[in-house]
C-alpha cells in the first residue's frame, strides 16, 4: 500500500523534530550542566538547530516529492491537521504558561527559554504524533 505525500511530509517533520531535539539537547544539557546560565552560548547552538531542521526538512521533502507527487490537503487532511493542531495545543499552552511562572522567581532566565523551547518541540512532536496515529487508523 503507497502512503500519500502528506503522510510522508509528517513522517518527515516527526523524524526532523526529534534529531533536532536531540542535537540541541545534548550539548545545551552539557552547557547547563557546567554551571552556564546566561543565553549567549546557546544562541549559536539555537541557530545551528534551526538550520538543521531546515536542511532535513527540505532534503526529507524533496526525497517525498521524487517517490510520490504532492497532491493537494482533502478534506480529510484538513480535519486531521485540525484535531492533532487542538490536541497538542495544549503542550504549548503549559509549557508558555509554566514559563511565564518561572519568569516571576529569580531563577535564571535561561530556564524559562529552554522550556519555552521544549514545549514548543513536544507539541509539534504530539501534533505529528496525533496526525500518523488519525492516518493509521484511517480517520
Amino acid at each position: 500500500m503507497s502512503t500519500s505525500f502528506e503522510h510522508k511530509s509528517v513522517w518527515i517533520t516527526l523524524v526532523s523534530l526529534i534529531v533536532v531535539l536531540v542535537a540541541y539537547s545534548i550539548p545545551a544539557g552539557y552547557l547547563l550542566a557546567s554551571g552556564i546560565t546566561i543565553m549567549a552560548p546557546y544562541v549559536g547552538l539555537f541557530i545551528a538547530a534551526v538550520v538543521l531542521q531546515i536542511v532535513i526538512m527540505i532534503f526529507g521533502h524533496i526525497a517525498a516529492a521524487l517517490v510520490s507527487r504532492p497532491e493537494e490537503a482533502d478534506e480529510r487532511d484538513r480535519l486531521i491537521e485540525w484535531r492533532s493542531e487542538h490536541y497538542s495545543s495544549w503542550v504549548l499552552g503549559a509549557g508558555v504558561f509554566m514559563a511565564m511562572m518561572l519568569l516571576a522567581t529569580p531563577i535564571a532566565k535561561v530556564w524559562p527559554t529552554h522550556l519555552l523551547l521544549v514545549s514548543m518541540f513536544l507539541a509539534e512532536i504530539l501534533k505529528a504524533t496525533l496526525r500518523l496515529v488519525s492516518y493509521r487508523r484511517g480517520f
